[in-house]
């Protein structure tokens, strides 16, 4: 492949997929027709997967190694996006019934610290949602939060008003960015023959 067209297609490359990952991330959140779990997740993987080793075979070398890496972590991130933006359409007015901390220690010499993931039994009009996790104490037992949750159950339900999609998005764009700066980077130009 000539040495500009690979190098054009490279630096296209990230933004393509994540326009195609962030649509079908969208898609399976939000669309009535969306696939079950079990087809989206593979799908998405084959994209994310497709997509980095494709970035990896374009650009080559140390270059295409940490540009793969970042874009895998760029469309991770744009699915976290996708999250954050999917309509919960209905909201309700819940008392919390119970709380419930539970440390979850990590793995390995220097590693985070221990966190608390607090699991909020709730009773909600209609059933659902039935609970929330989060990394703090929302309310105490025999308090009220407004949750968020989509009927359909494709995307995990939410404090109203709780989580905006500005950190990830920025996060999802300052990745993408560097993965195309890697990839857009010319390589210097081969040496030609010995002359004689």
């Amino acid at each position: 492949m000539d040495r500009t067209v690979r190098g054009t297609t490279a630096a296209a490359l990230p933004v393509a997929a994540a326009a195609a990952v962030y649509g079908w991330s969208h898609w399976c959140f939000a669309g009535a027709t969306a696939p079950s779990t079990a087809v989206a997740v593979p799908i998405g993987a084959v994209l994310i997967a497709g997509a980095t080793t494709a970035c990896f075979r374009l650009v080559g070398g140390n270059a295409g190694f940490f540009g793969a890496l970042l874009l895998a972590l760029g469309l991770l991130t744009t699915v976290a996006v996708a999250d954050r933006v999917a309509v919960r359409g209905e909201v309700a007015d819940c008392a919390v019934v119970e709380v419930h901390g539970k440390p979850q220690a990590s793995f390995g010499e220097g590693g985070p610290p221990t966190r608390t993931v607090y699991r909020h039994v709730l009773r909600c009009p209609g059933g659902y949602p039935s609970e929330l996790k989060d990394d703090h104490r929302l309310a105490a037992p025999g308090g009220r939060l407004r949750v968020a949750y989509d009927p359909d159950r494709r995307v995990s339900s939410e404090v109203e008003g709780a989580r905006s999609p500005w950190a990830p998005l920025l996060l999802a764009l300052a990745l993408l960015g560097a993965a195309t700066a890697l990839a857009a980077r010319r390589p210097p130009p081969e040496p030609g023959p010995p002359s004689r």
